[in-house]
């Protein structure tokens, strides 16, 4: 199994998906659940896709698939 602990972008992703968390709590009950469950999902998700690509066999096919979806827009 791949480690990612120490990668920088890991570290940076985590980091952003805790402060999303911590932003979220502040915001209207309407908010919280349309816009923020957007924003905690996507964050959770960016965190899973750096372990995903680090822990891929082939990393190129997999970071330029990322690339794609995040340019994209479409995090699925």
């Amino acid at each position: 199994m791949a480690r990612y602990e120490h990668l920088p972008i890991y570290k940076a992703a985590l980091d952003a998906a805790v402060h999303f968390e911590n932003v979220v709590v502040g915001f209207s009950r309407y908010h919280k659940y349309t816009l923020g469950t957007e924003l905690r999902n996507a964050s959770r998700l960016v965190v899973e896709q750096v372990i995903r690509a680090n822990s891929a066999r082939e990393r190129l096919p997999e970071l330029i698939r990322l690339r794609g979806t995040c340019w994209n827009g479409c995090w699925c």
